[in-house]
């Protein structure tokens, strides 16, 4: 037996012992009664008393608003695009990646680098100008832990935050963001008034788009070489408590990972969303699809136009230069018998 498995053996045994102790699996049990005990049902309702407007207060009118946009979208999907458009929709303030870790408010960690494959962007943080004070708010930890959020989730310091977003755009505020797919529920419980739109784009040409070294990594060597460009990994990590075919123990196969990923998000988004539209339609029938979301979002037509000038055509099907129909084929039809199953027992409990 290696040093490292004797250590790993020891560190078990040693975890075992202290599960086993009786008053550690005591406290186990306080702590697991004590988060089942039933509150009973309350409601909240106006004090007797003179009260002063607090930031609660303030946040909740904020929330309130009827003309709050939340862009959702994965990442490699065309976000930037969209985000892009409503950049240049005059009345507008759009907010690049609100959970980004370079911090956009923050000047001294932002940086200048622009991603080449960004057409037409030259920064991503103007927006965030004079707004140092959002640090009290920002946790890092947002981009990789507690992805799935239900309506109920208590985040404070994340809805303070997107206030304060909200609060200070000119205009209608608009939020791009790669990282909420599964907290829509909660985002659409604290801000009940929003429009969300969805964007999503064809699975196998995203996850060519992931992969930052083609030549390093084939079809034939990737579950060896896969670098996680992406946070497909963390991603699959934190959700694996939810969905426990995410798990890299379980699903061994960094395209199959990827694609489970793809279709939760692209059925969350799709279930939660105003609008749902795909990349390629966006890049296609460019006024067609913005005629659509101006609609729905009762912006005027003549703003069309300029937000049109943005877009420029992207190639699809490049997956075609990664592998052949059925190398994803197979491995995406074992991914939907899988989802189908654990997706079915969750509507017969």
């Amino acid at each position: 037996m290696s040093l490292s498995n004797k250590f790993k053996k020891k560190l078990l045994n040693l975890l075992l012992k202290c599960i086993n102790n009786a008053k550690i699996q005591q406290s186990l049990h306080d702590s697991i009664k004590l988060s089942k005990q039933d509150l009973g049902r309350l409601r909240n309702e106006e004090t007797p008393y003179d009260h002063f407007i607090n930031n609660e207060s303030n946040n909740l009118i904020t929330s309130e608003r009827d003309d709050i946009v939340f862009i959702t979208s994965r990442f490699r999907s065309g976000s930037t695009l969209l985000w892009n458009i409503f950049r240049n929709i005059d009345g507008c303030t759009s907010y690049y990646e609100p959970f980004n870790e370079r911090r956009w408010f923050d000047k001294t960690t932002r940086g200048e680098h622009v991603d080449s494959t960004h057409i037409g962007v030259d920064d991503y943080s103007s927006e965030y100008d004079d707004m140092e004070h959002l640090g009290q708010y920002y946790k890092e930890n947002w981009i990789r832990e507690g992805l799935f959020m239900d309506a109920n989730t208590w985040a404070p310091d994340m809805k303070a935050y997107i206030c304060e977003l909200i609060n200070k755009a000119e205009g209608r505020p608009v939020l791009q963001f790669n990282r909420i797919d599964f907290r829509l529920p909660w985002l659409k419980q604290h801000f009940p008034n929003a429009k969300f739109i969805h964007l999503h784009r064809h699975p196998r040409d995203q996850w060519y788009s992931f992969l930052t070294d083609k030549k390093l990594m084939t079809k034939d060597n990737i579950e060896n070489t896969y670098i996680d460009g992406f946070y497909l990994n963390s991603w699959c990590d934190d959700l694996a408590k939810h969905f426990p075919f995410l798990d890299q123990r379980t699903t061994t196969h960094p395209y199959q990972r990827f694609y489970y990923l793809w279709k939760l998000s692209y059925l969350y988004g799709k279930k939660e969303s105003d609008q749902s539209i795909s990349l390629k339609q966006l890049t296609q029938d460019p006024n067609n699809v913005l005629q659509g979301i101006f609609t729905e979002l009762n912006i005027d037509n003549k703003h069309l136009k300029k937000a049109a000038s943005v877009i420029e055509k992207q190639g699809v099907d490049k997956w075609k230069e990664f592998a052949d129909n059925d190398w994803f084929e197979k491995l995406e039809k074992e991914c939907e018998l899988e989802l189908t199953t654990f997706l079915n027992s969750l509507s017969a409990g």
